[in-house]
């Protein structure tokens, strides 16, 4: 499925929160474009034009799933809410503190755990949907990428409920491991984006509010950006034949001072793409290739082994091998798959 597409079953998730609360959906169907029985994955844009009129219709942003309704225009107010926050931190514990305002239940906390960024959510009563937990996530991630700039990696997203029918999806939406039926709904990424900072004007956030939910539904990707085309190049490339910044420089016709101000001001260093690309490939070989850590060690760059467990432990807090250990294969669990970035 590519990437602007929108499941069938995420639409149906959506449109069962209106038909428990009695509103009819077969109008707003209409209104989007869409046909009245959806079995067919939908354009970012067509399930963002749906998502306007629901929280139209419901008088809720969240559609009935938190404590208390997200009256329509809460999501504005929390664009500027973070704004100005300086830091991804900053910005993320007052997106947090704005939501459990608007919302009450569930609210999140911000944790680092040594290298690890974690929110999880706490909820006053029993789990709440898949689709609740991965409508917060959505309003939280898609807002916080937009803000720096670039898409932020997740390790792991952990929910507290039973997997939906199509739960697969879930993997592909997040972009990484997904799992069900856990303590506490918590999703993780690399503490190190904290200290991303926020790039947004205000006519930035005009414009932003304009596209917005469809420009966030797919996790906002700074497709049009400087980043995007060294990461495209990366990934064409061996890790082994990689240029070195002053080549990629070079390459790309303009001094190393204006390339290094350039990747800062879309809040990413050509380092950090490096360690992206290594730890997502990383990651998926461990999950799926019988291939050895040396192996695998060599095939993401790396001359040494112990080089490789030393970055590995800083990526995600665990050795390789105790990391192979854990994760199930794709096969066998397949709500669990990481598509590539």
């Amino acid at each position: 499925m590519e990437r602007r597409m929108i499941s069938p079953g995420f639409v149906e998730d959506a449109l069962d929160c209106l038909r428990r609360q009695g509103i009819a959906v077969k109008p707003l169907l209409r209104e989007a474009g869409l046909p009245e029985t959806v079995t067919e994955p939908v354009s970012a844009e067509q399930y963002g034009t749906l998502w306007l009129a629901m929280a139209v219709a419901a008088d809720d942003e969240f559609f009935g799933l938190g404590a208390r309704p997200m009256r329509p225009g809460s999501f504005t107010l929390l664009g500027h809410c973070v704004l100005h926050a300086g830091t991804l931190e900053r910005a993320l514990r007052r997106a947090l503190r704005f939501l459990r305002v608007v919302l009450d239940d569930p609210h999140g906390v911000l944790l680092v755990q040594e290298r690890e960024a974690v929110i999880e959510l706490v909820n006053d009563g029993p789990p709440r949907t898949a689709f609740a937990y991965r409508t917060f996530w959505l309003i939280l991630h898609g807002i916080a990428c937009w803000l720096v700039g670039r898409r932020i990696p997740l390790h792991r997203v952990d929910l507290a409920c039973a997997p939906p029918e199509h739960r697969a999806d879930y993997g592909s939406f997040f972009g990484a491991p997904v799992h069900f039926h856990q303590p506490v709904s918590r999703l993780s990424f690399d503490a190190a984006h904290l200290a991303l900072p926020t790039i947004r004007s205000e006519r930035a956030l005009r414009v932003f509010l304009r596209g917005a939910p469809a420009n966030i539904l797919v996790h906002y990707r700074h497709e049009a950006g400087l980043v995007s085309g060294i990461r495209a190049e990366l990934r064409r490339t061996d890790p082994a034949d990689w240029p070195d910044f002053e080549t990629l420089a070079r390459g790309m016709r303009m001094p190393p001072a204006t390339l290094r101000r350039r990747l800062r001001a879309e809040g990413q260093s050509f380092r950090s793409l490096k360690d992206e690309i290594r730890r997502a490939t990383a990651v998926r070989l461990l999950r799926d290739s019988p291939r050895s850590v040396a192996a695998i060690a060599a095939d993401v760059g790396f001359t040494e082994p112990s080089a490789f467990h030393r970055a590995f432990r800083k990526w995600t807090g665990e050795s390789p091998a105790a990391f192979r250990r854990a994760v199930p294969p794709a096969d066998t669990a397949p709500w669990s798959e990481e598509p590539p970035d």
